[in-house]
Order: C-alpha cells, then sequence, then structure tokens
C-alpha cells in the first residue's frame, strides 16, 4: 500500500485565496492523492482539496479516514449539514495553529468598552459615510433594524416580490413561502463560507459582539456584513424567477456572488481589521509557549524547577 505523505503547510494556499464551498451529498468521498473524490451512480469527480475552503457534507454522504486526513493536512473546514445545507451540525479542525487572533478576540469580548467599539465598527462598514462613534448598542440596533426594513423593502418593490416579515420554521424547511426559502437557504450558505473563513483563522465561532449566547454567534456577526448584497437580493431574484430547484439554484449563486464580490477576501480583512490585528499568515508557526502574569508568556519546553539550594520562587 502506498504511503500518502502530508501536504507540506507552506505549499498551501491563504485563506483568502480558496474557492468558496462544495456542497456533497448522495455520495462516497475519498482520496486520491491530493485530490477529494466524490462518487455516485453518475459517476465520479476530483477536486484539489487544498484549493477549498470548506466542503459541506449533506445528507446520504459517507466519508472515508484518509479523505478526513487529506481535508485536515490541507487546513480545508469539513463542516456536517443539513438538507440544502440549512443545518448546521459540526465542523472539523482549524487552519490555523496560532492563537493570535482568537487571544484578541476573547480579550475584546470580555471587555465592554472594547466590545462596543467593535460592535460600532461593525456599524460603520455597513452605514456607509454615517457616524456612529456615539450611539448606544440600542441605538445601533434601532438603526440597524430600520436599514434592513430598507433593504427587504427595495428588493420586494424591484422584483414585484410581496414581502410581510422573515418567516421560517427551523423545524419544517418547506413550510415557509419561496422568499423566506430562498433566503434561509442563502443565509446558510453564506454562514458556511464565513464560519470556514472564522475557524481557518483561528477564531471562536461563539463569540460574538452583536450577536451572543449560540455557538455561531460571531458567525453570524460577520455574515451580516455583506446580506445587503448577497444573499438577499439573490433570493428575490430566485423567487422572482419560480425556479423548480429554489434552494438548490440559490446555493449556487450565492456561491458565484461570494467569488465575484471576493467576500472570502473581505472577510478575512474585516476581521482582522475588527480585531486589531495585522492581515499576515505563517502557518508553519506551531509554538506552544507558557503563560505568565508579568511577562504574558514565557518559552515552553524548558523546565522551570528550583534547585534544593535555591530559594523557592514564591
Amino acid at each position: 500500500m502506498t504511503k500518502l505523505l502530508p501536504v507540506p503547510v507552506t505549499t498551501l494556499p491563504r485563506v483568502q485565496d480558496r474557492m468558496t464551498f462544495l456542497y456533497l451529498e448522495h455520495c462516497v468521498v475519498h482520496r486520491e492523492d491530493g485530490a477529494l473524490t466524490a462518487k455516485d451512480e453518475r459517476g465520479i469527480i476530483h477536486v484539489p482539496a487544498a484549493s477549498l475552503l470548506t466542503v459541506l457534507l449533506g445528507p446520504g454522504t459517507s466519508i472515508s479516514h484518509q479523505a478526513m486526513s487529506l481535508l485536515g493536512e490541507c487546513g480545508t473546514t469539513a463542516i456536517w449539514v443539513g438538507e440544502n445545507s440549512v443545518r448546521y451540525y459540526a465542523h472539523g479542525r482549524s487552519l490555523a495553529s496560532s492563537t493570535r487572533l482568537l487571544l484578541e478576540q476573547a480579550s475584546r469580548v470580555s471587555s465592554p468598552q472594547k466590545r462596543l467599539r467593535v460592535a460600532r465598527q461593525m456599524y460603520c462598514m455597513r452605514f456607509k459615510n454615517e457616524d456612529v462613534s456615539g450611539l448606544t448598542m440600542q441605538q445601533l440596533r434601532g438603526r440597524e433594524g430600520a436599514r434592513i426594513r430598507a433593504v427587504y423593502r427595495d428588493n420586494s418593490k424591484r422584483t414585484g416580490i410581496p414581502w410581510g416579515r422573515r418567516d421560517y420554521h427551523p423545524d419544517d424547511f418547506d413550510e415557509s413561502d419561496p422568499i423566506n426559502k430562498a433566503l434561509s437557504a442563502a443565509h446558510a450558505a453564506l454562514y458556511g463560507v464565513v464560519h470556514s473563513v472564522i475557524v481557518a483563522l483561528g477564531c471562536s465561532p461563539g463569540l460574538g459582539f452583536v450577536h451572543t449566547g449560540h455557538e455561531r454567534s460571531f458567525v453570524y456577526d460577520i455574515a451580516d456584513l455583506y446580506k445587503a448584497d448577497t444573499t438577499i437580493p439573490i433570493a428575490f431574484d430566485v423567487a422572482a424567477e419560480e425556479m423548480e430547484d429554489l434552494t438548490g439554484t440559490t446555493r449556487r449563486r450565492v456561491r458565484d456572488k461570494v467569488f465575484e464580490l471576493k467576500i472570502i477576501e473581505t472577510a478575512v480583512r474585516d476581521i482582522h481589521q475588527l480585531l486589531g490585528t495585522e492581515e499576515m499568515e505563517d502557518l508553519s508557526v506551531n509554538v506552544v509557549s507558557l503563560w505568565d502574569y508579568q511577562h504574558q508568556q514565557v518559552a515552553g519546553g524548558s523546565n522551570y524547577a528550583f534547585t534544593m539550594d535555591d530559594d523557592p520562587p514564591w
């Protein structure tokens, strides 16, 4: 049996240079050298694993140990989802070895003052040319509510699709009307991409600044930055065209729009900006340090025991 060597981390594409996502269902997923393979009754496809940001594994998928090993080596996030990717179940490992961004995220979300500043930054990214520096969270929420209502109203007028309110049923996708189905499918696809960027960078999807209390709070924070330009107009367009494969068409158009607008690259840049860090990735860094109260951190891999002749450090 030929031994498959790990993919060198220094040869991997950066997060922002990868394709958006690959959704698979009712197939067997395996590995052939550096490619991911998906096989069903129609045949087999090969996809370079390192070029993907995430693989969405839907119902009926069976994935081999070798395929998961390849995804792990390439830093490609595997996300297990429900039918049409409208439900999230679990995800695989991150591309990052360093916790630099995660520590900065935790620091800012733990301070009310820093958290409010980040929330204001997020709203500034949406409210172009508006000064929100003095607004409270309540005022920011009110401003956002008015803005998103206007976005829905404008798209309803543009496409002729009647709009009342966001109405979806998490336990019964088919119970919703076409526009709400399209919105659910579009948002789920965007959430998958944003979730993958977040975990690939080593951040926590659960530590949100505007959203809180959910395992994907930060995912919703970042995805909200792009909905007005991506998922909402796409959903109204698909609903207006009365497509037979509404969810599949919606998901593919979101994929294409994410590529067209370079949402992955933008999300990487926005996350770095929100967390006040330099946009650089050294994937070969794999250093474990020890925390120190005075010096923040000291080198790991050393023995700090004192001899019996020395005075104890305390």
